[in-house]
């Protein structure tokens, strides 16, 4: 894992997602297959492989400061394009750093994390006038967790954060995305620890050769959506879990 740290021009991003995006790093020591975000690389050099690199925005709190000051208020997703409490965030603590400006600022906030490091911020949570925290948990089968996402925590951690935050009264919700093999066990599981999930099938086929490597071509297609989706949200409604599958 190469680590570096940089200095950022700004820290507060347009979203397609919410008003604003903030990432404190770039690049993920989860090493996700599926992942999305390794478009970075166009922008950054980075010539290692996904998950092999994170830059560090040592700078994120200081030029967040500014930035509240500055522009409208508006809502702000954490992170977008990085898992905001990754393995490094417990030694820098830039997201932390961060929620407590956009929380004493009054900022709504959104964070969508796989790691329990966000328990360690609880106190800050509770704080913010409107704060939700969601977690991307794509199975429930921990073997098949571990072709996907290497690197990640396990799932009964991430279930286990949903239910301490929710029990203190933060809003949560489960982001099933994608929805591997396996997911339907997650209903049982997130009973009492979830206000709602969401259901995507986010393939942007990095991720197609594990699939095949594991015999599990037939979840890329169409059908398994469609099919396993339908009868997931069902369930999940039927657990008294509002659930939004987005196609």
């Amino acid at each position: 894992m190469i680590i570096k740290e940089i200095k950022a021009k700004t820290i507060l991003s347009k979203s397609q997602v919410s008003d604003y995006a903030l990432n404190a790093y770039v690049g993920c020591q989860h090493r996700c297959t599926y992942c999305y975000a390794r478009f970075m690389k166009r922008f950054t050099g980075h010539r290692e492989q996904w998950g092999d690199f994170v830059d560090v925005k040592i700078n994120a709190a200081e030029l967040l400061i500014r930035e509240v000051m500055k522009k409208k208020k508006g809502h702000v997703w954490i992170s977008g394009v990085c898992d905001a409490y990754q393995y490094l965030e417990q030694r820098y603590m830039l997201t932390r750093r961060c929620l407590e400006i956009l929380v004493e600022h009054g900022w709504p906030i959104r964070i969508q994390t796989k790691s329990p490091l966000i328990l360690r911020d609880i106190m800050i949570l509770k704080r913010a006038a409107d704060a939700e925290v969601g977690f991307t948990i794509t199975t429930a089968d921990e073997r098949i967790r571990g072709f996907f996402e290497p690197g990640a925590p396990p799932i009964k951690e991430r279930i286990s954060a949903l239910g301490i935050l929710h029990a203190e009264g933060i809003k949560t919700f489960v982001m099933v995305a994608p929805m591997l093999p396996g997911a339907e066990g997650l209903v049982d599981m997130l009973k009492g620890k979830v206000d709602h999930a969401l259901i995507d099938r986010y393939n942007y086929y990095y991720a197609d050769w594990v699939y095949k490597k594991y015999g599990m071509e037939y979840a890329i297609k169409n059908d398994f959506f469609l099919k396993k989706g339908n009868e997931l949200r069902a369930a999940f409604e039927r657990a008294g879990i509002p659930c939004l599958k987005v196609y």
